[in-house]
């Protein structure tokens, strides 16, 4: 199993040798440490905890830089889990970089939605709004009736209605990788990821190529 943590820098874009543009979102994927491996014996799942993006040890807490120091690594502001199955050679203390990854491999990229703030039901959920005739003037952007009458006499839960959106952990799977960059630590995948620049990625090998 394959997989990087990483900060989502941007789009952009690049040309093949015919002239035909791709649009891709850069990663600065790693370096990542291997902080701890985690087997079915000890812990009853097999998984390995990757660390990003070296900081002072004043940043940390002292569970952390205790965590951290014992596996002599230095001091990693960002932990993720990758689960896997099978056999893996990955020891704790390893250094993975993106070169473990290659041009046209498929990769799910985990990571959180832009913050909306507060929004309505058309926006957040695709509602068409009411009729624009018959007199009305001040129901255009309204959900609308929200329930039935005396059966069931409630409103039921999972009622689609106005609301927080966004700041939610997203998946997008199966993008093609169209460039990396071993020198520079940089990862092109071919469209759109979740989050903002500069925001916390995770990189991993495609569930369902």
């Amino acid at each position: 199993m394959k997989g990087l943590i990483g900060r989502k820098l941007g789009m952009t874009q690049i040309f093949d040798a015919e002239g035909f543009v791709t649009p891709i979102t850069l990663i600065e994927a790693g370096p990542c440490f291997v902080t701890q491996v985690k087997t079915v014996q000890s812990d009853g799942y097999q998984a390995i905890q990757l660390g990003f993006e070296e900081v002072k040890p004043v940043r940390l807490t002292g569970g952390q830089r205790g965590h951290l120091q014992s596996k002599s690594l230095p001091a990693l502001r960002y932990l993720r889990e990758l689960r896997f199955n099978g056999e893996s050679s990955i020891k704790e203390g390893d250094k993975i970089t993106v070169d473990v990854f290659s041009k046209a491999d498929r990769v799910d990229v985990v990571g959180v939605t832009k913050g909306k703030g507060f929004q309505g039901g058309m926006k957040r959920h695709g509602f068409r709004g009411g009729s624009m005739t018959h007199g009305q003037s001040d129901r255009q952007r309204s959900p609308g009736s929200i329930g039935a009458t005396t059966t069931p006499g409630r409103v039921l839960k999972g009622k689609r209605m106005p609301g927080h959106m966004g700041v939610q952990r997203v998946t997008s799977e199966n993008l093609r990788i169209a460039l990396v960059d071993v020198e520079r630590n940089l990862v092109g995948v071919c469209g759109a990821v979740p989050g903002s620049k500069g925001a916390i990625v995770m990189v991993k090998q495609a569930r369902k190529a």
